[in-house]
């Protein structure tokens, strides 16, 4: 090995040896200094010394960039780290580790609710229904887009101040100050949207790259409790006696989209948004089934379609394919679309999705007309599992049907009903209903296709 004493002039005029891919020349003056020259025309400074019987070369950088000085004092600096019996390279390496590391945790403290929100969502939606989903986009939603219904602009929601902090900055007093301030302005919003934050922090302490970040005592229950108001039991319930005047007053509302859809909601016991939903896919009159998008399972649930109500959902379908006259089908035209029939059951044409989506005020109409108290839609679900113990229902089957989670190792482990067993159930409730308004229907024929 030619070893030379390397100055600015020897080193730029330093060549690869023809035939050969690269040559490394070496420093008389500095163990182990060279400069590696390939036949290409690149330079680099290097480094080679022995650690424990083997040979190690390192590059220590591009010539150009490193002055011979710089790379000669790096390379002296090498040689030491050798004499202690290191290896230069599992040195840089444990370096580039530390400083990973040091990045990595700065980067921790520096993540926001915000962005491991879209993280969680992201990895949890799969195992969430739809309406489960909406609640945690729609709670944590910054507001300001034009609403789908009414005029104006959507407000935030509960947790949307919360967005831009730090997730080691969600404190226990920070969280209870934004409690307050939710609490008066929606009390049943923020414990929700607590709940979820409750939850979502739980997720955090499974991922490595989150964990420890959020104080356990900012989602302790204690808070939640001592901040936001005792939760009031509703009772906004039909009683017996009031179904024949609910369902005359149903009637009167001349719109057989709306007529139907609030008296499904009495018989199936389903929520607002789960019937809402409903696609003509998902009703099927020769069994009798309606398969409706579940808030916990994501699967959704499949339950009988009763008599009554199949009909009223066949006479949806007819006027849902009944083509528009010509006149109509023109004013269609003028603006560029084609007449189709519409995919969902409880269609509006002057919604922006195409569904139903605001039942409260007809429902209102519908309990002033009664004479009624007032009736959300949530308590129409709730009349169909007060009303069903007159039918002596199982309790079982009345939480199938409303799809509530089973409550007892039974239920959850042992009790698999059918959906014929279901449907024994469901027609008594559907009939005693019927029964009690006044309403005089007959299946035109026994059995599952009486309707089809």
């Amino acid at each position: 090995m030619n070893k030379i004493n390397f100055t600015a002039d020897r080193v730029a005029s330093f060549q690869c040896e023809p035939g050969k891919k690269q040559t490394i020349h070496w420093d008389a003056k500095t163990p182990g200094f060279g400069l590696r020259v390939s036949a290409g025309g690149g330079r680099a400074y290097v480094f080679e010394s022995r650690l424990f019987g083997k040979t190690i070369r390192l590059t220590i950088g591009n010539a150009r960039a490193w002055t011979l000085g710089k790379a000669r004092t790096e390379a002296a600096r090498l040689k030491t780290v050798v004499d202690d019996g290191k290896d230069p390279r599992e040195v840089r390496a444990e370096q580039r580790f530390a400083h990973e590391e040091r990045a990595t945790a700065a980067r921790r403290q520096d993540v926001t609710l915000g962005d491991a929100w879209v993280v969680y969502l992201k990895e949890r939606r799969a195992k969430w229904s739809e309406l489960h989903y909406r609640d945690h986009i729609d709670l944590s939603s910054l507001g300001g887009q034009e609403k789908k219904r009414g005029k104006g602009l959507t407000e935030p929601g509960p947790l949307a101040t919360l967005m831009p902090l730090k997730l080691s900055d969600l404190s226990a007093v920070r969280i209870g100050d934004w409690l307050e301030v939710e609490a008066v302005k929606r009390p049943a919003r923020a414990r929700l949207a607590f709940n979820l934050l409750r939850i979502f922090a739980g997720w955090c302490e499974s991922k490595p790259q989150y964990r420890g970040l959020v104080d356990a005592q900012a989602v302790s229950t204690r808070i939640s409790k001592d901040t936001l108001p005792k939760r009031a039991a509703k009772t906004d319930v039909l009683q017996r006696e009031q179904l024949c005047s609910f369902f005359l007053a149903v009637r009167q509302l001349d719109n057989p989209t709306m007529e139907t859809y609030l008296v499904g909601l009495l018989i199936t016991g389903a929520r607002r948004e789960e019937l809402a939903e409903l696609r003509w896919d998902d009703v099927d009159f020769r069994w009798r089934a309606l398969h409706i998008k579940d808030k916990i399972e994501a699967a959704g649930r499949t339950i009988p379609l009763p008599p009554y109500l199949a009909s009223r959902l066949l006479e949806l379908k007819r006027l849902n394919e009944m083509r528009p006259n010509v006149r109509q089908l023109k004013k269609l035209e003028s603006k560029g679309e084609t007449w189709k029939p519409s995919q969902w059951v409880f269609s509006s044409l002057s919604a922006t999705d195409g569904r139903l989506a605001a039942p409260n005020r007809a429902l209102h109409r519908v309990c002033e007309a009664a004479g009624i108290a007032p009736v959300t839609p949530h308590g129409l679900r709730r009349s169909f599992s007060s009303l069903a113990e007159w039918t002596e229902t199982p309790t079982g089957i009345t939480a199938q049907l409303m799809g509530h989670k089973p409550s007892a190792t039974a239920e959850r482990h042992y009790k698999v009903r059918p959906l014929d067993l279901l449907r024994k159930w469901h027609d008594k409730i559907e009939l005693w209903m019927l029964e009690q308004a006044g309403i005089d229907f007959v299946p035109e024929q026994p059995g599952l296709q009486s309707v089809a």
